[in-house]
């Protein structure tokens, strides 16, 4: 393998880690954790760490594939929480004033600060910054070739 891909490789693992802890630190510090949808994304950076660490032991396929779906289910946690952000802040403002609509309301919710309706941007970033590391991944490519050559197609 060419030795600035590794090196991009490797960088890419360490923003993911160093994205997966900042992260969960802030969640933990906002009490991210009231209700059970709330523990989605700590769970999932829970999950990742570990993978990672699982990976850093055991650099085989199934960790990349284990890590690949974490991240998929951080791009779709991601998604649910610009959802749920958003119908709460919704809510919100049509309870302070009821005769909000249309752009307004939309402005209105987009902006507020609590909870920040574009915050669980977060999750799809660390989900596509994962999924660029494990993109065409050594492990995945050697044991398509392994498996290619003892096939013989």
């Amino acid at each position: 393998m060419d030795k600035n891909l590794a090196a991009v490789r490797r960088i890419l693992l360490a923003l993911l880690l160093f994205g997966l802890l900042g992260t969960g630190v802030d969640l933990v510090l906002l009490s991210h954790y009231e209700n059970p949808w709330q523990l989605i994304p700590l769970g999932l950076i829970t999950i990742a760490i570990i993978v990672i660490a699982w990976h850093a032991v055991n650099r085989g396929r199934a960790s990349i594939r284990v890590l690949q779906v974490a991240m998929v289910l951080f791009i779709m946690s991601g998604l649910a929480g610009f959802f749920f952000h958003y119908q709460g802040n919704k809510e919100f403002q049509l309870e302070v004033n009821p005769s909000l609509g249309g752009l307004e309301l939309f402005l209105k919710v987009i902006q507020a600060k609590a909870p920040p309706a574009l915050a669980p941007g977060a999750m799809i970033h660390l989900g596509l910054l994962g999924l660029a590391y494990s993109y065409r991944h050594p492990a995945l490519v050697e044991r398509a070739s392994s498996t290619t050559t003892i096939t013989g197609a």
